[in-house]
């Protein structure tokens, strides 16, 4: 399934081939993800293209320094991050998808990012 990803202020636009349905959407409980409360959806290491606003995309490193969260430097909306493993490829918001509505996945089930290790990826839990 492609979609189009956009930020608020429509600044910066994804094309986005998904991996997954809507349906599979999660949330994760780590620090960072849980704070800033988006849920997710997986698209493959090849199937995100930045179709305007590369510019307006501004990148925040934390802990390790290996996953690469992605933000609209204009309204601040979370679009994307890609994994430290490039095998896994890109964490999609789930709002930021035109036409997905995350208040239609009330019972996501949850990401176990707390005790995921970028160093020993066999301990994510997907």
């Amino acid at each position: 399934m492609t979609v189009r990803v956009t930020c608020h202020c429509r600044a910066v636009e994804l094309q986005v081939t998904l991996s997954e349905p809507l349906s599979n959407a999660r949330r994760c409980n780590c620090d960072f993800c849980a704070k800033r409360g988006a849920a997710v959806v997986f698209a493959g290491p090849d199937d995100v293209a930045v179709v305007s606003g590369k510019d307006d995309l501004s990148l925040y490193l934390w802990g390790t320094y290996q996953t690469q969260h992605y933000f609209c430097r204009q309204c601040g909306i979370f679009t994307h991050h890609r994994h430290p493993n490039p095998v896994d490829g890109y964490a999609i918001n789930l709002a930021a998808i035109e036409g997905a509505h995350p208040q239609d996945h009330d019972d996501m089930p949850w990401l176990d990012g707390i005790n995921y290790f970028p160093d020993d990826y066999t301990k994510a839990t997907r």
